[in-house]
């Protein structure tokens, strides 16, 4: 194998501990088009990525890595921000499948030292309430 054909691992990977494994993938792959890089099963297990964002999904077991009840909505607190080239095809793609949107596509002006930068972005929950926004980079004039 060469380097070029080596899979690429982020530094730092969420692991999302969710209630309905089946559910949570078929959402993640099927719905938002991520890829599926490693599958295990007992516990079930999945290691995902959507271009160069991985996520890892992991079913509720006893013997995770429990440190309290997991109260609906899970990952209070958070959301996990996906970049991605053109956000259209997902919004298409949780359209078809009748996703409701937790915020809607909007563009966000913010300033970046002398200049603004633009995101196209737009929320929505996984099956567990995980908070996901994914974003495009949109250029905007110096």
């Amino acid at each position: 194998m060469t380097d070029s054909a080596k899979p690429y691992w982020n530094r730092m990977v969420p692991e999302l501990t969710v209630t309905d494994f089946s559910a949570s993938l078929h959402f993640y792959v099927e719905v938002l088009g991520f890829a599926l890089m490693i599958r295990r099963h007992e516990p079930e297990f999945a290691y995902i990525n959507l271009g160069e964002a991985q996520l890892m999904l992991e079913e509720y077991h006893n013997q995770g890595w429990n440190t309290a009840e997991l109260i609906r909505p899970l990952g209070r607190g958070i959301n996990f921000q996906i970049e991605v080239d053109d956000v259209m095809p997902i919004i298409n793609r949780l359209r078809q499948n009748k996703i409701t949107l937790y915020r809607p596509l909007r563009d966000n002006h913010y300033q970046t030292g002398n200049n603004e930068s633009c995101q196209r972005e737009f929320l929505v929950q996984d099956p567990d309430g995980y908070l996901l926004r994914f974003s495009q980079y949109i250029e905007t004039a110096a």
